[in-house]
């Protein structure tokens, strides 16, 4: 019987095709699909057939009627009137719209950063993402016992060789590269070996600037990083600056803003205390210009960094950085 179902449905597709007018198509659906039809007369000899045989069988007719009956269906769409197939399009509805993507909010941010820093003169510079332990650590004040290394966990890949905790190396190989002035910033991938959780990723992105030349000051540095906030978050932006601690600078100095999450009544974003950091700046360490062959009795600098996750969480109200990996095209879309 499984020879004459293969048989049956092999006829189908020869009437089918052979199908010129209205008339012949339902000539072909009486012959098939009727209820004294060949597919019908089919079904009636399953019982005849032994019981253990049945589901198999059954099985292939129901796909042969299925087949025979989406071959009529599609013969009849064609052979319809123009003017009955064109009655089916509502051209009163409005049409609907394609989502295209677009550029993600982390780009952005990034992109509206490096805009803001090149209007004030800075240059762009970039570097590897594997780095040595001279780059990344010791050039900048990093000696191999020093506790300040405790302070970010590494990915080592191997004695020599690392993924880099943060885009300051660029900074060595720029000022080994060209004398002063420079006035640069460095956006980058970095890494570091932390648990990820709403306020810290594995890996994430930053900005870090650096301006050396003679007469450099703290309160130059001020300026610039308020003009930079003010331009990026609002003019009417609140902020302060603390004392800190960072290798490579002295006096070093974080700067808050009020979180944009809880308006400063406290939330898990800003760990209830209503500020939020979003960079680390000071002055260049004279260590850093000794190692890097400049005179730090000649020169001074400035240098600052932040992370772009977290500046584009405050920009845009978001409350968990792992957000912006996930590729949910719900909140993407919103971009």
């Amino acid at each position: 019987m499984e020879s004459k179902i293969t048989q049956l449905r092999l006829q189908a597709e020869a009437d089918i095709s052979a199908v010129a007018t209205q008339q012949q198509l339902e000539d072909f659906r009486i012959r098939y699909l009727a209820r004294k039809g060949l597919v019908g007369a089919m079904f009636e000899g399953l019982k005849s057939v032994p019981t253990s045989d049945k589901p198999a069988l059954g099985k292939l007719l129901n796909e042969l009627r299925v087949h025979v009956q989406l071959m009529h269906d599609r013969k009849q769409a064609l052979l319809a009137p123009t003017s009955e197939r064109a009655a089916e399009v509502d051209l009163t509805l409005p049409g609907r719209r394609q989502f295209r993507g677009t550029r993600h909010p982390l780009t952005q941010t990034l992109d509206e950063i490096k805009s803001i820093f090149v209007s004030m003169g800075f240059g762009i510079a970039d570097g590897p993402e594997i780095e040595d332990d001279y780059h990344n650590f010791e050039a900048l004040n990093f000696p191999p016992d020093h506790p300040a290394r405790d302070m970010q966990d590494t990915f080592f890949l191997s004695e020599k060789a690392l993924l880099r905790t943060h885009t300051s190396p660029v900074q060595i190989r720029v000022m080994e590269a060209h004398p002063p002035p420079i006035r640069v910033i460095m956006p980058g991938r970095v890494y570091r070996n932390e648990a990820i959780s709403a306020r810290s990723l594995c890996v994430f992105h930053q900005v870090e600037g650096l301006f050396v030349d003679k007469g450099v000051t703290f309160s130059g540095l001020r300026g610039t990083l308020v003009s930079f906030a003010r331009q990026f978050y609002g003019a009417n932006l609140k902020y302060r600056f603390r004392p800190s601690f960072f290798p490579f600078t002295e006096p070093s100095a974080e700067m808050d803003i009020t979180c944009f999450i809880c308006n400063g009544s406290g939330c898990r974003m800003c760990k209830q205390t209503g500020w939020l950091e979003i960079l680390g700046c000071g002055m260049v360490d004279p260590s850093v210009f000794t190692a890097v062959g400049y005179d730090p009795e000649v020169y001074t600098g400035y240098a600052f960094g932040m992370g772009i996750e977290r500046t584009a969480a405050l920009r845009y109200g978001v409350d968990d950085l792992r957000i912006f990996y996930e590729n949910d095209v719900r909140f993407l879309i919103q971009f």
